[in-house]
């Protein structure tokens, strides 16, 4: 059965866990180990080429992801148009998580404050 290995700097909502069981037909999550994961999260800004620095997250998906799996990939726009590409050549499927965002805006202390709620709808296959 699929798993849905996470790329992914949040912590997956009830309901993202929920849509992809059942959408998807995922069985099981798998994070990053905790220095790749923070590599992930944390791409620096100041370097020019990711390849050599993002090496490590992929030599570890090449060893763990199978053909049937799902990756979701969401993050540092590099770093994802480059894994979105070396999931598909692991013949695994890349996905991202689409939202629906409710705004809500408040007078508080004669300003104007505006809060974002984003609600997950489903997991989309990146295709090109």
């Amino acid at each position: 059965m699929p798993k849905m290995f996470l790329l992914f700097s949040h912590k997956l909502t009830e309901q993202q866990i929920a849509d992809a069981k059942e959408s998807l037909g995922v069985e099981g999550f798998v994070r990053l180990p905790p220095k790749l994961q923070e590599l992930w999260s944390d791409v620096p800004p100041d370097i020019t080429d990711l390849a050599l620095y993002l090496q490590p997250i992929q030599q570890w998906l090449k060893e763990q992801v199978q053909s049937e799996d799902f990756v979701l990939v969401q993050g540092d726009f590099g770093a994802t148009c480059k894994f979105v590409t070396f999931v598909k050549e692991q013949g695994a499927k890349a996905v991202y998580a689409t939202t629906k965002r409710n705004v809500e805006e408040r007078l508080l202390d004669g300003k104007v404050v505006k809060t974002s709620v984003f609600e997950h709808i489903r997991f989309r296959e990146y295709k090109a």
